[in-house]
């Protein structure tokens, strides 16, 4: 049996089979591949099926995430869209109530095209879910930290507790804000399928779209893959290659930005009359719940100043960090999720789950954390906000 080590040395080590011993992996652009005979069709006859990069990135992605099987496909929305196609018409889902805008924007078309039965709750209440999930439940939806409101879901219970009322409830978990570095979903937490867009932290460079998913299960990955290839939203030769290259650098880039985003959230909680969202600081209402799930708070968190206006005017006044959706990049960024990543999300359902309109976004980067926490501090002051002598 091959010998596994940490994380940190699995992600620079990228083992790979190439008969010129190259140190990188190559790249096989190429659709079609020549047969030897018709008795004989190889390891590989089209990319769509099969590539030998997309090998060598799904093989290394396995060992990292703890996965029997794993797989890279164009985006973290044609993850998701994989995975709802094992559900049948009028499977009963249940999502939760602050999740990423795109889940609840195909949520939402599936539930009114009357082809999935959508219920969203608080995830965080493990009491109401347990109370919510019945024998009826086929797919079960959690995000932790949720985004962008930092609230934390006690994945363990609440899938444990899945499995129990029904072996065949699929709980899916998306761990794009933590990544493999920080939480090990599927071989701590239990949950039956993990995705990711690797277009955040995986790749880490913003240069490319990637989703991945992974599991433990045979049947799963029978399923999954049957989809991948039926629907040939495999990821693409270079940007399999291009993800490779960027994954070497996860665990040094997550260091630095977690580092960052810590000393970030202490700088926002001296500053009066911000409501500072993150799972750094230990007033957090369920920090040791999420200390008892991951390795660390990561490096998005969000605070709110009281006033859309104010918010906004922050926002604009930033030099260094950028505005911009997503996250996971190299360089800050910063966001109004209610006008951006999340507008998709009706203002009626918004107000209702009590996600605040004024509610800013960071994304912390690798940059120097004083630059960062000076610029933040002069666009607060253009907010009108009072900051403290640094």
């Amino acid at each position: 049996m091959e010998e596994s080590f940490d994380i940190e040395t699995e992600l620079v080590r990228l083992g790979f089979d190439d008969q010129y011993n190259s140190c990188n992996p190559p790249l096989y652009q190429t659709a079609t591949f020549r047969q030897d005979s018709l008795s004989n069709m190889g390891a590989y006859d089209y990319t769509r099926s099969g590539n030998p990069t997309r090998t060598t990135l799904q093989n290394y992605l396995g060992r990292i995430m703890g996965a029997k099987a794993t797989f890279a496909v164009s985006s973290g929305m044609s993850a998701l869209d994989v995975i709802v196609r094992l559900l049948d018409p009028g499977d009963e889902v249940i999502a939760g109530d602050d999740l990423y805008g795109g889940t609840h924007r195909l949520l939402t078309f599936l539930k009114n095209k009357k082809q999935l039965i959508v219920n969203h709750y608080d995830t965080t209440d493990t009491e109401l879910m347990k109370q919510k999930i019945t024998k009826n439940t086929r797919m079960i939806f959690l995000e932790s930290p949720t985004n962008p409101l930092i609230k934390v879901v006690d994945v363990r219970s609440i899938t444990a507790y899945a499995h129990e009322i029904n072996p065949n409830c699929i709980v899916v978990f998306d761990n794009t804000m933590m990544s493999p570095v920080l939480m090990s979903p599927l071989a701590d937490l239990g949950v039956d399928i993990q995705y990711e867009s690797a277009t955040k932290y995986l790749n880490g460079h913003h240069d490319i779209m990637s989703g991945v998913l992974a599991t433990n299960s045979e049947k799963l990955a029978q399923d999954l893959y049957f989809v991948i290839n039926s629907t040939g939203c495999g990821l693409a030769p270079f940007d399999c290659w291009l993800l490779l290259r960027g994954l070497k650098t996860l665990a040094l880039r997550i260091e630095r930005q977690q580092e960052n985003a810590i000393k970030i959230a202490q700088f926002l909680i001296t500053v009066p009359g911000l409501k500072v969202r993150s799972v750094a600081l230990p007033d957090h209402p369920q920090y040791e719940l999420h200390k008892s799930m991951a390795k660390g708070p990561g490096a998005v968190l969000s605070f709110e100043t009281g006033s859309v206006e104010t918010s906004s005017k922050i926002i604009e006044a930033c030099k260094i960090w950028s505005i911009t959706v997503s996250f996971g990049c190299v360089n800050s960024l910063i966001s109004l999720p209610c006008q951006m990543s999340h507008a998709s999300i009706d203002p009626d359902t918004r107000a209702e789950r009590d996600l605040p309109e004024d509610l800013v976004r960071l994304c912390v980067g690798i940059e120097n954390v004083n630059d960062l926490i000076k610029d933040l501090a002069a666009a607060l002051r253009v907010g009108g906000i009072s900051v403290p002598a640094q």
